[in-house]
């Protein structure tokens, strides 16, 4: 693990310690992180900085950097403080079986990436995770435990419900919000070349014909996240009729 890397790994798993002399510290990550996350959710990652972090918080950019040596480094402590650990079910309430458990994951992501859709931007690629990051993926992987996918399978299925998860959230941004419908707003820039070309593009002038009729609802996050549930259904089945030896 180079020097960049093992930095990383000690800003987001620790430990902090703490000076033993001295005056008390005026910073901590988990302020510092927050500081970031206000200014991402207002204004985008693009406009996070360690100077507009460090006057939020008061200080000078250079007694940021006694915390975080970098906006790489800061934009990772934002990223695990924004996700956070998987939240855990309440008492009394049993998780359900593997399909109820993934449901009830990805809705929970996608409200989390609506709510910091920053976060889109900032996790891509290879890149260090912290602890409350990995515990969704630790979830996702363990819901699938005793249904007969292999690891590698399990980890594919969780990594699936993410791109399903980023590309709804991504539709939904550029639709100018949560509330924003991609369906109705591709709707609304189809119609008058439905109207003009249709008999050139049979299969889509019906297809718009029916979508139409459903009054634009956006159902483009409802029937991904059924059809890959079913894609798993269907896969865990196969393997309980011909388990491998």
């Amino acid at each position: 693990m180079d020097g960049e890397h093992a930095e990383m790994v000690r800003l987001l798993w620790g430990p902090h310690p703490r000076p033993a002399r001295g005056p008390r510290p005026t910073l901590d990550l988990p302020r510092i992180a927050r500081a970031g996350i206000e200014i991402a959710d207002a204004e985008g990652l693009a406009d996070v900085s360690m100077q507009r972090v460090a006057e939020r918080l008061g200080v000078t950019k250079m007694a940021l950097y006694r915390y975080v040596p970098g906006k790489a480094q800061l934009v990772a402590l934002m990223v695990e403080a924004a996700i956070g650990p998987f939240p855990a079910p309440a008492p009394g309430h049993p998780p359900g079986g593997w399909r109820e458990q993934l449901e009830s994951w990805a809705r929970q992501l996608l409200a989390l990436f609506l709510r910091h859709s920053w976060v889109l931007a900032a996790t891509v690629g290879p890149r260090v995770q912290g602890p409350g990051e990995l515990s969704w993926l630790e979830r996702a992987v363990f819901a699938l435990d005793g249904t007969g996918l292999t690891g590698a399978e399990r980890m594919d299925a969780a990594v699936l419900l993410v791109g399903h998860v980023r590309g709804i959230t991504q539709q939904a941004r550029a639709s100018g919000g949560p509330t924003g419908s991609p369906e109705a707003q591709l709707g609304a820039i189809l119609s008058d070349l439905i109207q003009s070309h249709g008999e050139s593009y049979p299969a889509l002038t019906a297809a718009f014909a029916s979508a139409v009729e459903s009054d634009g609802q956006d159902q483009a996050w409802e029937f991904g996240l059924q059809r890959i549930l079913d894609g798993l259904a269907a896969l865990i089945d196969r393997r309980a009729a011909s388990p491998r030896p």
